[in-house]
């Protein structure tokens, strides 16, 4: 499938096997054409939403809004702000977001249910375990960690200098991950809170995620995809990347991963999957155009939108 939606593509998450876009006018759209006006500005930042039916998207309106073909309903509303930073749980049913240096966490299930916890600096970046009991927050100077459901708690803070963005646990919890403003990843040992850089990035790293059931974490900002590997009770400390896909002519916009199946999107345009085991890349989308902006792997499916409003979803 290929189609023009007409706006900035800010992401694209999997709704129930359908592809579903999050776009900068406003809408989301799904791939067999089902569309819901969510935001009166720009989608900032989106997620499945943990009742497994839709899409909560965050907005530049100050709205956090749960959205289904057709319909959209606000979930919440911080005037004046905007919800850049999202995050959600279907193992736990919990939904977080962020707008400036407040952080909330609401249960699906739970009307009643809200934590809020603050923080000294702006949250750029949210993250779940993989259980959805504990919650990373990226800031300025570290990855502050909560206790999803505890209302009155410090949060614990793994600091490193400078401005993180985004964060990522590893799937078996032993590892937190998070990029930095300053074209960089920086990672701990939880266990331990002994810590690593992991440099050598020509740009910044936009995009990272887990991949063959936690073995590697791929990230974008190089020139191929940069895997780092997370086998073994070290994780990457004493190791070597490796990086797939090499193309001296672009930079990786985008990754993302199903099983032992990598995908990337390019900032020139172009897709292409790569199955680790075979390491064999095919092209999904081999003509250059606008960066691809969202990606999303699920199963044997890859979707993915540009900054055009060009879209695609293929099977790998």
């Amino acid at each position: 499938m290929r189609q023009s939606l007409g706006a900035f593509v800010t992401e694209v998450v999997f709704d129930g096997g359908k592809a579903a876009f999050a776009l900068g006018d406003g809408r989301v759209v799904w791939e067999d054409g089902g569309e819901a006006a969510a935001h009166e500005g720009a989608v900032l930042s989106a997620a499945a939403h943990p009742a497994g039916e839709g899409l909560l998207t965050g907005g530049d309106d100050g709205r956090l809004a749960w959205s289904r073909p057709g319909r959209s309903e606000k979930v919440a509303e911080v005037p004046g702000a905007w919800i850049d930073a999202l995050a959600a749980s279907a193992g736990s049913g919990l939904f977080a977001f962020a707008a400036g240096r407040s952080l909330v966490v609401r249960d699906a299930a739970d009307a009643k249910f809200e934590r809020r916890f603050a923080h000294d600096k702006t949250v750029a970046g949210l993250a779940f375990d993989a259980r959805g009991r504990r919650l990373a927050a990226a800031t300025y100077g570290g990855v502050a960690l909560w206790w999803a459901r505890i209302a009155d708690q410090k949060p614990v803070v793994m600091r490193w200098a400078g401005s993180h963005v985004a964060a990522a646990f590893s799937p078996d919890g032993r590892f937190l991950i998070s990029s930095m403003q300053e074209s960089a990843l920086h990672g701990w040992r939880l266990s331990d809170g002994r810590d690593m850089r992991m440099g050598g990035y020509p740009s910044k790293v936009k995009s990272l995620a887990f991949v063959d059931g936690g073995n590697f974490l791929a990230t974008a900002g190089a020139n191929g995809v940069v895997l780092w590997p997370f086998s073994g009770g070290d994780g990457p400390m004493g190791k070597q990347a490796v990086e797939v896909g090499f193309d001296d002519s672009a930079l990786i916009a985008r990754v993302a991963g199903s099983g032992t199946m990598l995908a990337a999107g390019l900032d020139d345009g172009r897709v292409w999957v790569c199955d680790l085991k075979t390491q064999a890349l095919e092209p999904l989308k081999a003509e250059k155009g606008a960066a691809i902006t969202a990606l999303a792997a699920q199963g044997g499916r890859i979707a993915w939108g540009d900054e055009a409003g060009e879209v695609g979803v293929a099977s790998a």
